[in-house]
């Protein structure tokens, strides 16, 4: 069980969580089911592990972007906020099958307006994270990045310049200072210049995602910051392996 901590003074997070893509690399496991509903064994689904990381932190209201086989989330929204003790808004992704992420999350920005907590819907991880993030005192976007290890060639990889802000991201980067792991937090002044990043981003191609978004913010002259994670043991889960992955690192949390 995961014990609550306090936010942030001060700061009524939300949060978004990316759950439309359909997970073709894990076969017949995904063929009716969204890989966030994927069993992480006794503690639920990976969904489950996403929300109580969020509830842990404070988080009340979240926004789950839903596309791929969108109704096995939605018929479960009313046990998911009674077990977790959040308000769920399911936001539907029409072209989740077709296009990427950058236009899941612009579908959001209602909810990320204000500030919100960024998780994809797939990558398991402990709640200190949530925590590390939550501790940045600005109002920027800032991106959870693990420095512990050399980044593979499958990472959404992290380049920073001198002034340790990040310069560069993307999975096709030969050198990198990290590996970003699919959580972030929106200051509210990154909200705006996001979403318009964002759709320039599906607009100019929707098969980008929505870290190119993040790129574009910087080629327009946007800080945009990292915070390393430490040591913890995580997974973004892709394949079956990842998921046997998943499966073990839950049972410690």
């Amino acid at each position: 069980m995961i014990e609550p901590s306090s936010h942030a003074p001060g700061r009524d997070v939300k949060a978004v969580v990316l759950a439309a893509g359909p997970g073709r690399r894990l076969g017949p496991l995904t063929r009716e089911l969204p890989k966030t509903l994927l069993p992480l064994g006794e503690g639920g689904t990976i969904l489950d592990l996403v929300l109580e990381n969020l509830a842990a932190v404070g988080v009340e209201e979240v926004a789950v972007v839903t596309g791929f086989a969108a109704g096995r989330v939605d018929e479960l929204v009313p046990e998911l906020e009674e077990r977790h003790g959040l308000r769920l808004r399911p936001v539907f992704n029409d072209r989740a099958e077709e296009w990427n992420n950058a236009h899941s999350l612009w579908l959001a920005q209602e909810t990320f307006a204000d500030g919100a907590l960024l998780v994809n819907g797939d990558t398991v991880h402990p709640p200190s994270v949530e925590t590390t993030l939550l501790a940045d005192e600005g109002d920027g976007l800032v991106l959870a990045v693990d420095t512990s290890k050399p980044p593979d060639g499958e990472a959404m990889k992290v380049a920073l310049g001198e002034d340790g802000a990040v310069e560069r991201i993307g999975k096709k980067l030969g050198e990198a200072d990290g590996e970003y792991i699919g959580v972030a937090l929106i200051g509210p002044a990154a909200a705006v210049p996001l979403a318009d990043a964002l759709e320039a981003t599906w607009r100019r191609d929707p098969s980008l995602y929505y870290e190119d978004g993040f790129q574009e913010l910087v080629a327009r002259g946007e800080t945009v910051r990292t915070a390393p994670i430490g040591s913890v043991d995580w997974v973004e889960v892709d394949d079956e392996a990842d998921l046997a992955r998943a499966q073990e690192i839950a049972c410690r949390y």
